[in-house]
Parts: structure tokens; sequence; C-alpha cells
């Protein structure tokens, strides 16, 4: 499923003008995953610069919700092409109107200085119970979903949480993606967008199931440090240093299983409950 969705469409795009058309999987309540979205605009960019330049890093808006039954059109402008790094814009659309708009740079691989933040310490994944994991409740449809996934904390699915402003799961593809680093950069892509949401839901104490609840992605960005494997385990490390006026700050770090920090992700979501007293 998960290749199906990255393949995009040959025989609809336009390569000509940088023009690409790709599919949506399906999805509960029939809203395009964010994740998707954010993987095939990688894709597209990345057809339009030298393999040599690999994306380091990606910033985006989420515009409208899409809809899994339409088709998808990614427009990319080649916006700067340097030395040493290229940028695209991508605008990916759905009846003509945007539902995503980003720019993503790229870069030849450059010596310089190298630090990182140490992963911390946490149960391996085979030591997860891997049981009702999922955030959603339409089961038929989450055993489709190309990620595997394993809370440390356990899933966020009570109807009432602790609160803790931070959380740490193993997640990763599902099957063999083969060895092209271009594929396996875009399905990170993918997964970046999986459960960094629900630290903001942990910080203030309320699941996916709360009564009310309506969440959206607003914006998105991904900076790769250095390649991994996306169909290898990693350790998704997220927190919430803040929410306000409707809105939940969330930042993340992708390791893979010896440590290394391949990925940054920071993204803000529409996180709205209704107000005691409310009508």
């Amino acid at each position: 499923m998960l290749l199906g969705v990255l393949r995009l469409d040959e025989s609809a795009a336009r390569t000509e003008e940088d023009i690409f058309v790709g599919d949506s999987h399906p999805m509960p309540g029939g809203r395009v995953y964010g994740g998707q979205v954010v993987a095939q605009c990688v894709v597209a960019a990345t057809r339009t610069v030298d393999a040599d330049r690999p994306a380091h890093s990606l910033h985006g808006y989420f515009l409208r919700a899409g809809d899994v039954r339409l088709p998808t059109t990614f427009a990319v402008d080649r916006i700067h092409d340097g030395r040493s790094f290229a940028r695209r814009r991508v605008q990916a659309y759905q009846d003509g109107v945007p539902i995503f708009s980003g720019i993503i740079s790229f870069q030849q691989d450059d010596p310089g200085l190298s630090h990182q933040v140490e992963m911390p310490t946490v149960p391996a994944p085979e030591d997860i119970d891997a049981s009702g994991t999922s955030p959603q409740d339409d089961a038929r449809i989450m055993r489709r979903n190309p990620i595997e996934a394993r809370r440390v904390l356990g899933p966020v699915l009570a109807e009432t949480s602790s609160q803790a402003p931070h959380q740490a799961t193993w997640l990763r593809v599902k099957r063999d993606l083969g060895d092209d680093p271009r594929l396996q950069q875009a399905a990170l892509a993918y997964m970046s967008d999986f459960t960094i949401q629900e630290s903001s839901l942990r910080a203030n104490g309320i699941s996916w199931r709360t009564e009310g609840l309506k969440s959206a992605s607003l914006d998105h960005a991904i900076w790769w440090h250095r390649p991994a494997r996306a169909d290898d385990w990693l350790l998704y490390v997220a927190e919430s240093p803040v929410s306000r006026g409707g809105r939940g700050m969330n930042v993340g770090r992708l390791y893979s299983r010896d440590g290394a920090l391949v990925a940054s992700i920071a993204q803000e979501i529409m996180m709205r409950v209704p107000i005691s007293g409310d009508a």
C-alpha cells in the first residue's frame, strides 16, 4: 500500500512540466493522511533533482483536508539550483484546489562538524506489548496501516491520560522497501506525521476518544540528518512544549536502533475540545 501511493502515476504525470499525480490509501473518515501528502511531495520534488543531492529539509503547510477518493496532483517549481543546494516548491492539489504547500531543500553530502543529542534509554520494541496500539477505532482499516507502532507509554486511547507532555514510540514500515535511499527517505517523511500529535494530547490529559475532540495538522517541518531505513525500527521521541489558542506544538526526533539521530520534526496542530459550560 505504501509503495503504491509513493510511486506516483507516470501515465498521468506530465514530467516535462514537473507535474505528477498520485492516489491515496483508505483512511478513517475519508481524509487523506497528512504524512502521505508530505511523502508524495518529497517523491515529486526528488524527481527533479540530481541523485547526488538528497533532501535535507522540508517546510510546509496543510491548507485543506484531502479526500482519499480523489487523485492528487503535485506541481513542482524549480526555484533554486546552486553549487551545493537545490530548492523546490511543491503544491499539492485536488480538483484544482491546493491542499498542501511546501518547500524542500536538497544538498550534496558535505563533510563538517558533528554532534547530536543522545537517544533516551527505553525498552526495545520486542519488549513492548504490540496489542492495542492503534490511535483509531476503525481496526479493519488500521490493520492495513503500512506503519507498525509500539508506544513506550501505551496507546492514547483511554478516556483519561496521564498529563505527561512527551512520549516515545518505536515505528517501522511493515514491509521491506528495498535499498533505494530516496524511497527510504520518502517513507521516513510518511512516518514523520504518525503519532507526533499525541504529545500535545498527553500534555493536556486527553485522548483520541475524548468526546468532541477536533484535531488537524496545520504545518510540518522535517530535517533529515543522515540516511536511515524506514523499514527498520526507529525510535520517535516527541514532546509538546506548549499548547494555546486551540493549537498544540510538537517537536520530535527519530533515532535508529544504534542511537544515531536520523531526523528532527516539528508540527503544530489544531486541537479543540468542548469547554465545560459550552452550549
